[in-house]
């Protein structure tokens, strides 16, 4: 064996050893754990960084606004982001608070709608952002993961909308 090969080895053995969790390895683990991406592989999602960009907001700096054109999917990777609705007699109403972990805007990757509510730092915020034209890209490129990603933004939407209707019901039910 030569010095060079041994030097590799022995320099690829400590590496593996002594391997620290890495931002990107935390962000794989993150995305692992969100409905929208559970039947990805690691090294599926390992794929998909390419195509996330790193935001960092301060509180009560807007990531967007309500009516702005939805383009994307964000995960919060620290902080905490409040999700708001102006009326027309313009009260704002909160209806979701997300932390460290959750995602919003996920309906943004299926029709790019408008948004219809406005999303808030409410503390210093760190998101990691898929943007539509991206991820068509992606899914373009390899059809079968793309089939896994559009049935999880599937699955969630179902669930959500199962909540809002319960939600509905039981205010309905509440005022008879």
């Amino acid at each position: 064996m030569t010095e060079e090969n041994k030097k590799t080895i022995h320099s690829s053995f400590w590496a593996n050893i002594f391997h620290t969790p890495t931002e990107s390895d935390e962000l794989v683990h993150s995305l692992h754990a969100i409905p929208l991406f559970k039947s990805l592989t690691k090294k599926d999602i390992t794929g998909l960084l390419g195509i996330i960009h790193n935001r960092n907001y301060i509180a009560g700096e807007y990531i967007f606004y309500q009516g702005d054109p939805g383009i994307g999917l964000y995960l919060i990777r620290d902080g905490e982001v409040l999700i708001n609705r102006e009326s027309d007699k313009g009260n704002k109403i909160t209806l979701a608070a997300f932390h460290k972990g959750d995602f919003f805007g996920e309906l943004a990757l299926i029709d790019g709608e408008k948004r219809s509510a406005s999303a808030i730092a409410n503390s210093d915020t760190k998101l990691s952002v898929i943007f539509k034209p991206d991820l068509d890209e992606f899914i373009e490129k390899y059809p079968k993961k793309g089939i896994k990603i559009v049935q999880g933004i599937a699955e969630i939407t179902a669930v959500r909308l199962r909540t809002l209707n319960e939600d509905y019901f039981n205010l309905r039910t509440e005022n008879k």
